[in-house]
């Protein structure tokens, strides 16, 4: 067993116990308010029933706190950050508003009423504010740390093509993408109605899609984030200007296999990752002259010629391969031409050499 098993068990168990040590004196504190309440209201005419009813009920509403404590596991940062500090800052502003009303003749009822409604008015409106563009700022207690939504360089916002390849997923369990990525909520809308498509072959491809997305969205090697903001900009817009648009928002990188989005997106001076581009980076380079071996599968389109594929895809037009056909023969390399569809190697057969007599 590694080392570190240990320690995180030990590091688990210390903030069980702490938690436990808090509850017992949040239990024991609400008591004691309850204790103070019952002495202070204490007189002939109460029994001692409905003080120990008082007692009970202090003591029952710490124990529901500490249920929905329990109950709620998981707990989300920036929604509590949210209502945090838009409840300091309802209040704040409520109070400013109050002194601006304490000169007007108002009855004194009344302008209690009038600032209890607008604490209660503020507060909601700086709670909703703060937890509708949590996205954009995280708040961070005790400190306010004020910073993007996404962390490392740069976010990666993935489009509908390099879903639907599917390639993407691979890619992300080599660790090599060690920012963010990002799947827009109008792209994730494309993908479904991809999905709901009457064409079979579409229908498959929009699944695989889906399919993708849930084995990204369980990966541990990646921080896969959901977007759900429209962006006034968005406004009647082609989900491929949305992306671009979203790019520039989140000064981030657009991930794709779509050529013509891969042209638009640098024009607009967004950057692009391009599968299809990094694929032919990652092929093994051939200077002619090398020799490979190669199976010819099917004759090529001038006469004589025969055509083979390495393991990766890359094809190999054999000069005098036709008549090799379905065997495995070894060839010279003598060209290699890159295309917008991937790289072709030429070659030409090489008869082996007869034995020495």
């Amino acid at each position: 067993m590694p080392a570190s098993a240990p320690t995180q068990t030990s590091k688990r168990g210390g903030s069980n116990l702490s938690l436990i040590v808090l509850r017992c004196i949040f239990v024991m504190v609400t008591v004691g308010i309850g204790a103070s309440v019952v002495n202070a209201e204490a007189s002939p005419d109460i029994g001692p029933w409905l003080g120990w009813m008082v007692l009970g009920g202090f003591v029952g509403v710490a124990v529901v706190v500490i249920i929905g404590d329990v109950l709620i596991r998981r707990k989300e940062l920036d929604v509590i950050s949210s209502v945090y500090f838009g409840t300091i800052v309802g209040l704040f502003l409520a109070y400013v508003v109050g002194l601006a009303l304490a000169h007007l003749p108002i009855d004194p009822g009344q302008r209690a009423t009038i600032n209890l409604m607008l604490g209660v008015v503020l507060c909601y409106v700086c709670i909703s504010l703060l937890m509708q563009t949590r996205n954009d700022f995280r708040f961070i207690i005790p400190y306010v740390e004020f910073a993007k939504e996404v962390k490392g360089l740069k976010p990666f916002i993935l489009d509908t093509s390099v879903v639907i390849d599917g390639r993407i997923a691979d890619v992300v369990e080599t660790g090599i993408f060690d920012s963010q990525l990002i799947m827009p909520r109008f792209v994730l809308a494309e993908l479904q109605n991809i999905a709901d498509s009457a064409d079979r072959l579409r229908r498959s491809r929009g699944r695989r899609g889906l399919d993708v997305l849930n084995k990204l969205r369980g990966s541990a090697n990646v921080d896969f984030q959901m977007y759900d903001r429209d962006l006034p900009e968005f406004a009647n817009q082609p989900v491929d200007l949305k992306l671009v648009l979203l790019a520039k928002h989140l000064d981030g990188k657009i991930v794709t296999n779509d050529y013509n989005l891969n042209k638009v997106a640098q024009v607009q001076g967004v950057e692009v990752i391009n599968l299809n581009d990094l694929a032919n980076a990652l092929k093994p380079v051939f200077l002619p002259g090398e020799h490979l071996d190669v199976r010819i599968v099917k004759p090529g389109e001038e006469a004589g010629q025969g055509v083979g594929y390495l393991d990766d895809g890359t094809m190999i037009v054999v000069e005098s391969g036709r008549e090799h056909l379905n065997k495995t023969v070894k060839i010279a390399v003598t060209s290699v031409l890159q295309t917008s569809a991937g790289r072709m190697i030429f070659g030409r057969y090489e008869a082996p050499a007869k034995a020495a007599s």
